[in-house]
Formats: structure tokens, sequence, C-alpha cells
């Protein structure tokens, strides 16, 4: 307990000091907030729609911190340690690759919680916004959706040989997940062919479990995106942790 606390202080001031995670995590969904509540509004998310779609996106738009943690800095930071030789360092030590990928969890994990409490709080006293289900279901789906990202960062980082390949591997899966799940382009509003193709990325599965929560809808329509949260996570985990490179 006492490395793991010592490395989560030197590796969140290491963090702090840079503005990427500042940038795309905490800044990003407040301005993506603020440009869908001026654009849209309270407007109805489509045609006779139920719901707002600012109340259809609060879920998505929780979920971009989420994304820049888990699926872009994760990997890059522990590839770059790989790199500069310092996980060699750290292998002839206690310490051991779950804790060095639990530090970095837990740094992106309060990102994104202090991301979501901005983006909650912008949305209700700006834009009125109110959650209409279960808080307590939108955090449950929340933190399953937040262990999903972050186990394939923890799988990217943990195998990519160099950072140059996970910065590729990275950003393949990072830039159409941001634009194409709905987290910043409302998946409302996209064509039907493009909603499909949507479909097939994991953190589109994350924003429909979430948009459930959000609007106080029926589980039993989010079982499939449930599964495939789990099952991810259940893979990279294992992946991250037996394939780990130390150099």
């Amino acid at each position: 307990m006492k490395t793991f606390n010592t490395m989560l202080k030197t590796e969140l001031k290491l963090s702090l000091r840079g503005m990427d995670m500042f940038i795309f995590a905490i800044c990003m969904p407040i301005v993506v907030l603020i440009i869908l509540g001026v654009i849209y509004g309270n407007k109805p998310a489509y045609d006779d729609a139920e719901y707002s779609f600012l109340a259809q996106s609060f879920g998505a738009i929780s979920t971009i911190a989420i994304c820049a943690g888990g699926v872009m800095g994760l990997p890059l930071v522990i590839s770059d340690y790989r790199h500069k030789k310092i996980l060699k360092r750290f292998k002839v030590t206690p310490t051991s690759p779950s804790v060095i990928l639990t530090v970095q969890v837990t740094i992106y994990t309060i990102y994104s919680l202090v991301s979501l409490v901005l983006v909650y709080a912008v949305a209700k006293y700006f834009f009125g916004y109110q959650l209409n289900g279960s808080w307590f279901q939108f955090g449950c789906g929340y933190l399953l959706v937040m262990v999903s990202m972050f186990s394939i960062g923890m799988a990217v980082g943990g195998i990519a040989p160099n950072s140059k390949i996970a910065s590729v591997i990275a950003s393949i899966l990072y830039f159409p997940m941001l634009i194409f799940s709905g987290a910043t382009l409302p998946y409302e509003v996209m064509p039907t062919a493009l909603q499909k193709v949507a479909d097939i990325l994991p953190l589109t599965q994350g924003i429909k479990l979430l948009k459930a929560a959000s609007l106080g809808l029926s589980i039993d329509g989010v079982i499939f995106p449930i599964i495939v949260m789990i099952s991810l996570a259940v893979i990279c985990i294992i992946i991250s942790i037996k394939f780990f490179k130390w150099e």
C-alpha cells in the first residue's frame, strides 16, 4: 500500500504538469456540452422524441474524459515509460505490473470523476438539465464503462513494444470512438448507415448503457451493452497483466 501511495502521488504530480489531460478530459467535455446546449438546447432529439438532445447527450458527453484517459492517456504513458527504461528499473523492485497499471488507472479515474461533476454542474446550472433516471444506476454504468475503456488502454500500453506503436494503436482506437460513438457528434443526428457503423464501436455500447440509466429506461434494453462492457474488460485486463512487457 505504501508503494502504491508513493507512486500515485508522484505520477499524479507528473500528470498535472502537462496540459493534455486538462484539455481533453476536463475542458473538452464542457466545450462539447456548451456547443450542443447552445445549438440544440431542449429541442427534441428527433421527431416526436420524449427527451431533448441535452438529456440524450449527457451520458455520451460524460464518456469523453473516460475515452481520453483510458484509450489515449494510459497506453501512451505506460509505453513511454517502457521506452525510457523506467519499467526496466521497476522490474528489479518489488513493484508488480498490476501496481503500475492500477496507479495509472486511479489517476485517470480522478480525471473522469472531476469531468463528470463539472459537466453535470454546467448542464444543470446553465441549461436546466435534470437526470431523469437513478444516480445509482448511472454511477454503476459509468463505473462499468470506465473499467471497460481503461482496460483497453491497459492492454495496449502493457503489450505495445514502443511508444510509436502504442500511439498509432491508441489513435486508431481513440479518434473513431470519440467522433462516431456519439460522444461528440450526437448519435441521433447520424445517418442510419453511420449509426450501424457506430454500433460496432465498444464505446457506443457504453454510451447506450449510460443513456438508458440517465433517462430512466428499462435495463432490459441494455443487456447486450452490459455484456459487451464486461467481456471487454475481462479480456483486456487478462491480456494487460499476462503479457505485460517490461522492456
